[in-house]
């Protein structure tokens, strides 16, 4: 079993094809996995294993015939409980959300599906994914597996979770703001929130204006596989990109020799940053000089959006909260509801400004992006701190989990795609993530050079959880 958890999505298509693994072999040792794993970790809510392993013997079928579907037929997946998958619950880790099961599933998960991919189960996130943390009144508490005294971040928590002990292959993520790099960075994965519309999504997030779909994979090109597969037009999806999903597997080998590289350790304006993080993410910047960019310390040169983020959450929060009738309430994150109270006191032009203070922002990136490639940060100012909390106890950032977020949100406020990168350890055995940001409809850039990154450093992987007490 560990052997075959060992691989990745290319290894696993490799073996299909030579025959010397079969996909029924692959999902089996994934749920069997599961099993053991899940109960320390809280990464699943669902698990489907007739389903599984029905969509896993259909593959061996067509494998035994030369004849997949597609490009990630008999490759394990998982869904992220906010989004749809026909047949199953989307309890979006809320006790106030319907049991009953979805009728139709997902663009992402549709197009998975239809390449031959073995969906696995549904995974866990805070309640509505309204916060960076791993824990909802549903399901409780997802731990690191690289210490499960420690939060996984979240709202992607049970993907990343997953994705980390290779429970699966292909992770659907969503992020508002940084809710796949968020937990990517403390788990020591890969995560990319694509270009804004680049994976369609149905039905909206109800923080839409801001929300992405995008992969938590152990490597870089397994995002890239499973990006191909995911970012095809979607006519339920309004803002989605019309045309076809480019092959983001070409191009990915090509290195980041002469591009221009800027590196901005606080962005101009960030206060707090834990000093192993400052350090472990400006080595790994040096070392795209090493793969032969040139590498300055620049920042975009564009103000503090915390109030920004701020309004526009907030009121998406309250929208959310009018939604779930008063006699429920009482059943949701308190913290939610604090933020949904803020929400309340806003009026419809403060979110109009607010949504509309997004454009100075991106024309400073796009204007930042005409003189460098590629923006470096990094992924979060802190590492993976004690679970049960939502910022770090000792108050180093505040009471709110944006003080601890300062890299992630201003590039949903900018529609651009951003990645994060592992880049070592910190003393205490934890990952810390390195933020790579492109110009807008530059994903394949992004990957280029996180996958660039992973070849000269190649990240830590763990084959079952850290268990501390």
């Amino acid at each position: 079993m560990n052997d075959i958890l060992a691989l990745d999505g290319a290894s696993l298509l490799a073996a299909y094809r030579n025959r010397t693994l079969s996909p029924v072999e692959v999902a089996d040792a994934a749920l069997r996995a599961i099993e053991r794993f899940n109960p320390v970790v809280n990464a699943f809510n669902v698990v489907d294993r007739e389903g599984a392993r029905a969509a896993a013997r259909a593959s061996e079928e067509r494998w035994a015939k030369r004849a997949p579907l597609g490009i990630v037929d008999g490759v394990p997946f998982t869904v992220k409980d906010n989004v749809l998958w026909a047949g199953h619950p989307i309890r979006r880790g809320s006790k106030t959300s319907p049991p009953g099961p979805a009728t139709e599933s997902a663009p992402a998960v549709d197009r998975l599906l239809e390449s031959g991919a073995v969906p696995l189960g549904k995974t866990t996130l805070p309640e509505f994914g309204w916060k960076g943390i791993g824990d909802s009144p549903l399901t409780g508490i997802t731990r690191n597996p690289w210490d499960t005294r420690v939060t996984t971040g979240g709202s992607s928590a049970g993907a990343a979770a997953a994705a980390v002990l290779n429970l699966g292959i292909l992770h659907i993520g969503t992020d508002g703001a940084g809710s796949v790099r968020i937990p990517a960075g403390f788990c020591g994965i890969f995560g990319i929130k694509p270009s804004f519309g680049r994976v369609p999504a149905f039905p909206p997030s109800p923080f839409a204006i801001m929300s992405h779909l995008g992969p938590l994979t152990r490597t870089v090109r397994d995002a890239a596989l499973m990006m191909t597969v995911t970012a095809a037009p979607d006519m339920r999806d309004m803002t989605a990109m019309n045309t076809r999903a480019p092959d983001f597997r070409i191009g990915l080998e090509d290195g980041v020799r002469g591009l221009r590289i800027a590196w901005s350790p606080r962005l101009g304006y960030v206060k707090t940053l834990h000093p192993e993080v400052e350090a472990l993410t400006a080595a790994a910047a040096r070392a795209f000089e090493e793969a032969g960019a040139v590498v300055e310390e620049a920042d975009p040169g564009f103000p503090d959006p915390t109030d920004i983020l701020n309004t526009l959450w907030h009121s998406a929060a309250a929208a959310l909260i009018r939604g779930i009738p008063e006699e429920r309430r009482s059943e949701i994150d308190p913290g939610l509801l604090v933020h949904a109270k803020l929400g309340g006191d806003f009026r419809a032009g403060d979110f109009a400004a607010a949504a509309n203070a997004r454009f100075p922002l991106f024309t400073a990136m796009a204007r930042f992006h005409e003189r460098y490639d590629l923006l470096l940060t990094p992924t979060l100012a802190t590492p993976a701190f004690a679970v049960g909390h939502d910022v770090p106890p000792d108050g180093s950032f505040g009471d709110d989990w944006v003080g601890w977020t300062p890299y992630s949100y201003p590039f949903n406020l900018t529609m651009q795609p951003a990645a994060t990168v592992p880049c070592g350890l910190t003393k205490d055995g934890l990952p810390v993530g390195l933020q790579i940001v492109g110009p807008m409809h530059r994903d394949d850039l992004v990957l280029r050079a996180s996958r660039a990154f992973e070849a000269i450093r190649p990240w830590a992987t763990i084959a079952e959880p850290r268990v501390r007490h």
